[in-house]
């Protein structure tokens, strides 16, 4: 009874509770049905959200375009291929084999790999991988042409360099930051100016049905997207694209281990062309290092004699340049020490000061640097041409060099480019000067900066004079003494001349400090520039080109590489921008007649009439033979060989090709042996010496515009 009683109670407890809980259960849902809150939180605004759908209208990264407007990077569509696979989805992928074999034709990827995407369980969506991604539109609208069920696309912006390697150091590349997820630049112009490219993407709201459909009498909110800014350089493709293919032909040909290129404009400063080898692809980033640099404005070295350029300049400024003075070559005191000059030239030759700049003298540079110009006076000229700061270029990570001037080893050895240090950039800055009648221009590359949509330009770049270290005559005959280190006869830059253009320029060779401190050895140890403008009366275009440890092996000089460069690229592009040729006098060729039996001095007396370079071995008056023989055809300035009765005495041949010693060999009846290529260097037989028919005459070859061309000998410089 009592047991009973005590279940009465408890099932009467029970449903107490399940009341009291019912009742809360009715306040609660009355409680939100009033007030359309729960949690402190609007209800109505989570069911908005539970439906509401948001899509990314993706904006488009600022374009980077030439001087004329031509493409160099740029955002272009890129598609992302997926498939369906959910059956509750109305279109989805129902028939997988026939999917897989008709994907097979448009992407990289085997029809089997294809499949057993097709069919995983459970997936509601599938892609492709790598295979799937960076799609064109043309592969897309193949895709869609087949109209196969549940296969659709996403779509986003790639950046797209169309030129491939084209000047990659100078424009760089963009990829996502790890930090920001966002696509950023990360090197070159590309990093630079980051913010100006820089897109922001827009977003499209809509309230839609469970399937992501947009619902009747909705409103869309549209934030727009905000494209980058565009940016043109001052880098013409064309020209770039001569300066790209010379440089890999000699990168192929000398494998190097750096080259260095810029062309620009010296009335403006505009860079027209810039290029380094090793290069990167910007795409696919083959080539790229961390250790990657742009080498004409983040690499310093010792110039070698293109640094002369510009002692010539200070001198001929401070009027103490005379081309007619007479010095006397070899050495030159420098302090506790001595400097000497390069093998191709005598020691205690007496020549003038206008041969010494076509031979590259280096006791001509220091004597007319320390004794002419004043050692202080020529440390303010090397200021005036900018050397002790940076230009100012417009470009990230810009350095200079370093002007050792301390001591007077260091003050005479910074006259012909050694011990100092510049960049590449500087010295086109400092070119700018004399190919522009004094006025030293700042070199830039940004043209401006226009707004992607509308066109409208937000900043211009004005040419700035930042110098003018020397007047405009002074400029003008700079110019014409360097044109003879092309044209002079023992000129040490013959190579670099273009057929209808006068150039301008200097030749280099600058040694390479190694990792003790002690410059290396070896012909192929140094770095070979050429500065170069034309035309010379009035340069359009200044050049400058380095190549650092070519591989040059027996038959190739330093100046080899470095023409292979300069000539094609300076030549077409002074004929694209419509340069005309000059009127180029040419020299007359004749019939060398017979001169056998005549005396010698009527038979010089003639040939040298006809503009003949004579030379005679023997030493009768009656001509017993002759090389090049009756009938030869010689241009005017050609050597013709003599041969007299009489006794035969060697004549002074250095500086002889090999063809006119080959001429006098023959005459003479020598057993000639050569070694070498290039110019008499050296000969067996000294001059003035008597010689016999059979006898053996030897002799040594060199390039004057090759290795070594401004470098002392080392035992004068330590």
């Amino acid at each position: 009874m009592q047991k009973q009683k005590n279940m009465k109670h408890g099932a009467a407890g029970l449903f107490f509770l399940f009341g009291l809980l019912f009742f809360v259960l009715v306040c609660r849902f009355l409680y939100i049905q009033v007030t359309g809150t729960a949690g402190g939180e609007v209800l109505a605004s989570k069911i908005d959200k539970k439906y509401e759908k948001k899509q990314v209208l993706e904006a488009k990264r600022g374009s980077i375009l030439d001087t004329k407007g031509e493409v160099i990077a740029e955002d272009t569509p890129s598609y992302i291929l997926r498939a369906v696979l959910s059956e509750k989805e109305p279109e989805h992928v129902k028939d997988p084999e026939m999917t897989a074999k008709k994907l097979a034709k448009y992407i990289d990827m085997d029809e089997q790999d294809i499949y057993e995407r097709l069919t995983k369980k459970k997936a509601y969506q599938v892609e492709f991988g790598s295979a799937g991604k960076d799609l064109t539109q043309v592969v897309k609208q193949e895709i869609e042409k087949l109209e196969l069920p549940g296969i659709t696309f996403g779509s986003t912006n790639k950046r797209f360099y169309p030129n491939g390697i084209f000047a990659s150091h100078l424009i760089g590349y963009v990829e996502k930051d790890e930090e920001t997820e966002e696509m950023a630049g990360k090197f070159g112009i590309e990093k630079y100016l980051n913010k100006e490219l820089q897109e922001t993407n827009g977003e499209l709201t809509y309230d839609s049905d469970r399937w992501g459909f947009l619902l009747p009498d909705t409103e869309e909110k549209v934030v727009a997207p905000d494209n980058g800014n565009d940016v043109m350089l001052t880098i013409d493709k064309k020209i770039q694209t001569f300066l790209e293919d010379s440089m890999s032909k000699v990168q192929e040909k000398y494998d190097p281990e750096q080259i260095i290129a810029i062309v620009s404009n010296p009335k403006t400063g505009e860079i027209v062309a810039m290029g380094q080898r090793p290069t990167f692809h910007p795409t696919t980033k083959v080539g790229l290092t961390d250790t990657w640099r742009n080498l004409a404005i983040e690499e310093t070295f010792e110039p070698g004699s293109t640094m002369k350029t510009f002692t010539l300049a200070a001198a001929v400024e401070e009027g103490v340049f005379n081309p007619n003075e007479s010095f006397v070559a070899g050495t030159y005191k420098a302090g506790s020490g001595k400097i000497g000059d390069h093998s191709g030239i005598e020691r205690g030759k007496s020549m003038t000061f206008l041969e010494g700049v076509q031979r590259s003298s280096n006791v001509a540079f220091a004597t007319l640097a320390m004794d002419k110009i004043g050692a202080e006076t020529f440390r303010e000229y090397l200021t005036k041409f900018g050397f002790d700061k940076k230009t100012g270029i417009d470009l990230p990570n810009e350095i200079t060099g370093k002007i050792q001037y301390k001591y007077k080893l260091e003050q005479v050895t910074t006259s012909f480019g050694q011990g100092s240090t510049v960049t590449p950039i500087q010295q086109i800055q400092a070119a700018s000067a004399i190919a522009n009648d004094g006025k030293m221009m700042r070199p830039y590359v940004i043209k401006s900066i226009s707004d992607q949509d509308t066109g409208k330009n937000l900043k211009t770049t004005k040419p700035k004079v930042t110098g003018q270290p020397i007047s405009a005559e002074t400029a003008k005959q700079v110019r014409d003494y360097l044109e003879t280190v092309i044209s002079a006869k023992k000129g040490t830059g013959k190579k670099y001349a273009i057929d209808g253009y006068q150039v301008a320029g200097k030749t280099g060779t600058a040694q390479i400090a190694g990792p003790t401190g002690r410059y290396l050895e070896g012909k192929n140890n140094y770095v070979f520039s050429f500065l170069g403008m034309a035309p010379k009366d009035d340069p359009q275009l200044v050049m400058y080109v380095a190549v650092k440890q070519p591989k040059l092996g027996v038959s190739y000089v330093g100046a080899d590489p470095l023409s292979e460069i300069f000539n094609p690229v300076m030549q077409n592009s002074l004929q694209y921008l419509n340069i005309k040729p000059s009127e180029v006098k040419k020299q007359k060729a004749n019939k060398i007649k017979d001169y056998t039996n005549q005396t010698e001095s009527s038979a010089v007396t003639e040939l040298k009439e006809l503009g003949y370079d004579v030379s005679m071995i023997g030493s009768g008056r009656k001509v017993l033979d002759q090389s090049p023989k009756e009938g030869s055809v010689l241009l005017q300035g050609e050597k013709i060989i003599l041969r007299t009765e009489g006794e035969m005495k060697v004549p002074d041949m250095k500086g002889w090709s090999l063809r006119d010693v080959m001429k006098l060999a023959k005459v003479a009846k020598l057993d000639l042996k050569t070694e070498g290529t290039g110019y008499v260097s050296k000969q067996s037989l000294k001059a003035g010496k008597k010689v016999n028919e059979g006898e053996t005459f030897n002799i040594e070859l060199s390039q004057p515009d090759g290795a070594g061309e401004d470098i002392p000998t080392k035992e004068k410089t330590e």
